[in-house]
């Protein structure tokens, strides 16, 4: 009784009941406190991850910059389009919308397992589905939003080539970038991101492309679109930098037009002053718009089972013999080491050809007898330059071949520049030969531009831009503006305008006289390269300069199996005629490729010396 009567003492009420404050003050302000890091100190964080969970961000793609010719005319720009995507909670919901969807928008395996992929990779994003939908499909989509809950539909800007085909290989072309590019130089762009693959689109980049910008739908718990507009503040897409090239859009046309249908090859114009590339195609071509928004499998299929290569850029990636349009760099060779001049003479006279050894190199004729070096060019005799490469010499032809930049590439402004084929040295020789597997005949074979030396157009059209200018040869490029980057082939003027003169007579007299103009005097040189490749007929090669007194422009021309290089000159005539004089000057439609009379021929055959087979050379 006495215990109990002492546990209600007022004493000890007084204690417990100040224990029971403590405690609950203890409570009250861990409580406090922890309401105060929420609601205060991490109010950000679970506010963002709230909004996480109610937001979603969607990509705005930047629009590209357009790319622009010398005159501002459109070379690329951009259209509307429309992407389709989904917002999906898990895998099995986005594919039962996928399902859902396949009575209007039928996907195959492989795209659904793309679709997949995406998901995974970005599963807090909208995931593509097409790129670029057609506007019937987004009418069919918009009906059925109400079923779709988690359907997005966003306007976004859409590549467009109004040229097409006629600009193909030089624009390039824009496609939704890999894992490994986004990986690369790309990193930090999203997911989805279109990004140049060839081309000016792919060079440049970096320019072109601008910063993407987001905008967030509102989602519920299910992960369903309940509101798309408004639903957060926006960040606008920086467009990206146009770019101003040096193409003149209507050269280009005008090229692409008169080039032989059915051919394989390219053109490149050239202002030799400057290194402006004025045009620059290559043909078989291909539809770059097929590409924007995903190329359709049967058509990158038939591109690339194409024995014609539509995807390769002749002008830049193709190497082919030069043949006698090399002649022209044997000639530098010997003048600027003093061993002949424009009136010099070889021992022996043409005689359809000359004998080495056991082998008779011949010449595309019968016989032109003794010439000077002047009417060697003109006439194009095989016989005359086989002596003067023996008169060079095998290592110092190499050594003055690496000189004037037959080794190198051009340094066009083109992603994918393949670098010419010719030897640095007569290491090369022996390495692959033996030291006994190889004789002076080499020379012989390089001097009409046959043997171990293949050169890709513009490199040619660029050592001919030397030749027009005197001496300075600047570095090709498309970017306007870009700073000039110009090397020199040293000779005396002297020299440089009889190689000019030589050049003239070629065509008022010799093998190219299906260029002659009324209106204009133009130098060039023909050329007729073995088909080493497939032994079918020779490729045809012309390049010529214009006015000669005082170039402007430099055009040069390959076209495979066309025969002799004869054939080719009244197109190259045509672009300079149309360039220089204007878009009335010419005369209509390509003309049947003619063949005139005293067009040179290689002047050896392949010879194989074990597994090797080179064209022309005797070991």
């Amino acid at each position: 009784m006495t215990s109990g009567r002492n546990a209600f003492h007022p004493f000890l009420l007084a204690v417990r009941a100040s224990a029971a404050r403590t405690v609950l003050a203890v409570v009250f302000l861990a409580l406090s406190g922890a309401f105060f890091r929420l609601q205060v100190l991490e109010h950000g964080a679970y506010r963002l991850k709230s909004e996480s969970n109610r937001l979603r961000p969607v990509p705005l793609p930047a629009p590209r910059g357009l790319i622009l010719d010398r005159h501002g005319a459109v070379i690329a720009e951009n259209v509307p389009g429309y992407s389709v995507s989904l917002l999906a909670e898990s895998e099995d919901s986005l594919l039962a919308m996928v399902r859902r969807l396949e009575p209007i928008l039928p996907l195959d395996s492989e795209e659904v397992r793309r679709v997949v992929q995406r998901y995974h990779d970005a599963p807090y994003q909208p995931t593509l589905l097409v790129k670029n939908a057609p506007l019937p499909l987004v009418a069919s989509l918009e009906e059925r939003r109400t079923v779709l809950p988690g359907l997005v539909v966003q306007t976004e800007p859409k590549r467009a080539y109004p040229d097409s085909g006629e600009v193909a290989h030089l624009v390039g072309y824009v496609g939704e970038a890999t894992q490994e590019e986004l990986a690369g130089p790309d990193s930090g762009r999203p997911l989805g991101a279109i990004v140049g693959k060839e081309g000016l689109e792919r060079e440049y980049e970096s320019a072109l492309a601008g910063a993407d910008g987001i905008r967030f739908v509102e989602v519920d718990a299910m992960g369903r679109v309940v509101r798309e507009e408004g639903a957060a503040q926006s960040l606008a897409a920086v467009p990206g930098q146009s770019v101003h090239t040096t193409i003149d859009l209507g050269l280009q046309r005008f090229v692409a037009s008169t080039f032989p249908a059915g051919r394989r090859g390219a053109v490149v114009a050239m202002d030799p002053r400057s290194g402006d590339i004025l045009a620059l195609y290559s043909a078989p071509s291909y539809d770059p718009n097929a590409f924007v928004g995903g190329v359709d499998p049967t058509y990158w299929r038939s591109l690339n089972e194409n024995p014609d290569l539509p995807l390769l850029d002749r002008a830049i990636a193709a190497r082919y013999p030069p043949a006698s349009t090399f002649k022209l760099a044997t000639a530098v060779m010997a003048l600027k080491r003093g061993l002949v001049n424009f009136h010099s003479k070889m021992p022996l006279p043409c005689i359809g050809g000359i004998r080495f050894g056991n082998r008779f190199f011949k010449c595309w004729t019968t016989g032109h007898g003794y010439l000077t070096l002047e009417q060697a060019i003109t006439n194009s005799c095989d016989g005359y330059f086989y002596q003067l490469g023996l008169l060079l010499g095998v290592p110092d032809f190499l050594q003055d071949g690496m000189d004037l930049g037959f080794g190198d590439r051009s340094g066009v402004d083109l992603p994918g520049e393949q670098r010419p084929a010719f030897p640095a040295s007569t290491a090369y020789y022996d390495r692959v030969y033996g030291k006994a597997g190889w004789t002076r005949a080499v020379a012989m074979n390089l001097a009409v531009g046959q043997g171990e030396n293949a050169q890709t157009l513009v490199n040619m059209v660029r050592f001919y831009a030397a030749l027009a200018n005197g001496g300075p040869e600047p570095q090709p490029h498309i970017l306007a503006g870009a700073p000039p980057s110009t090397t020199r082939v040293d000779l005396p003027d002297s020299i440089f305008a009889g190689i000019r003169q030589a050049l003239v007579a070629v065509v008022e007299q010799g093998t190219a006289r299906g260029a002659r103009l009324a209106a204009l005097h133009i130098a060039g040189k023909t050329g007729t390269a073995q088909n080493t490749q497939y032994q079918g007929k020779d490729h045809a090669w012309f390049i010529a300069f214009a006015p000669a007194e005082a170039p402007r422009i430099v055009v040069g021309a390959i076209i495979e199996g066309a025969g002799h290089g004869s054939g080719i000159t009244p197109t190259i005539a045509r672009i300079i005629e149309r360039y220089l004089l204007g878009p009335d000057s010419t005369r209509g439609r390509l003309a049947p490729l003619l063949r005139v009379p005293g067009e040179e021929r290689p002047g050896a055959a392949p010879v194989r010396v074990g597994d090797s087979a080179i064209a022309g050379t005797v070991r």
